[in-house]
């Protein structure tokens, strides 16, 4: 790897991680169009070099939201508990069944776009009272988790794209689902990595991560999630919300005019 891609690698984990640390998000659902575009990262190895960002960003958001004593609690562990095997066994799913990218942005886009849509019109024009969504029972949560996990296992995103605006639309806070969010996203990403190297000892074509510029992109947001998380408490909840809902609209949108091209 040239040193000016590890250079524009570390700036892209930066700049993302900062951004969509506050409310839970890794970002690692936007740099995977970087490291495909941009970066030329062959699959399937694009989506373990992706999990390979998140378990070394991990920690810089994690550190600021556990001195801030945000870090654990229930939700957390639910979270988890859905997650890591969702991850092995989505895994198992990219290695041996190779789903296309064309149907993964398909379902991001139809998932991400009205999702984020509904959550800036809740913020804007609140329900009322009796109309609002009741919080989602634990074994509804831990279900939402698994199927976040395995999704996270195939295409290497972080899980707080998907979980964030559903937690948060459901009546959960963004300071406690953000936190939980990006615990489970680096507990995830260290199994799933750690799946896809054992896979690759088994497995035909490029399904090892591309270590360096992992670690590339990891070390910018390792910075930018710590800047991003201290960031947070500066912040209402409204202007959490919106920024929540802005992403995910965002990421549907991206990946919407990827289908269309």
């Amino acid at each position: 790897m040239e040193w000016s891609m590890g250079l524009l690698g570390f700036a892209a984990g930066l700049l993302i991680s900062v951004v969509t640390a506050p409310v839970g998000v890794s970002g690692a659902v936007f740099l995977l169009p970087v490291q495909v575009s941009v970066l030329g990262v062959p699959s399937p190895a694009v989506t373990p070099t992706n999990l390979l960002y998140n378990v070394v960003a991990g920690p810089g958001a994690l550190l600021r939201y556990w001195r801030a004593g945000q870090l654990g609690g229930p939700l957390t562990r639910l979270l988890i508990a859905g997650t890591v095997p969702g991850v092995i066994v989505g895994a198992g799913i990219r290695v041996f069944a190779v789903p296309g990218p064309r149907v993964f942005r398909l379902l991001i886009a139809v998932l991400l776009l009205p999702l984020g849509l509904w959550l800036w019109l809740r913020t804007v024009r609140p329900a009322p009272p009796r109309a609002r969504e009741k919080l989602l029972s634990p074994r509804a949560t831990t279900s939402l988790a698994l199927a976040v996990g395995v999704a996270g296992g195939i295409y290497g995103i972080g899980g707080g794209s998907l979980l964030g605006p559903i937690l948060v639309g459901r009546g959960i806070p963004v300071a406690t689902v953000a936190p939980a969010a990006l615990a489970s996203t680096f507990v995830t990403s260290i199994v799933g990595a750690a799946t896809y190297a054992l896979l690759s000892l088994a497995a035909a074509g490029e399904v090892a991560p591309d270590w360096l510029l992992g670690l590339s992109c990891g070390a910018g947001g390792l910075l930018g999630g710590y800047l991003g998380a201290h960031l947070q408490p500066h912040l209402p909840e409204k202007t959490l919300r919106l920024l929540l809902g802005t992403l995910a609209t965002g990421i549907g949108a991206l990946y919407a005019a990827q289908i269309l091209r």
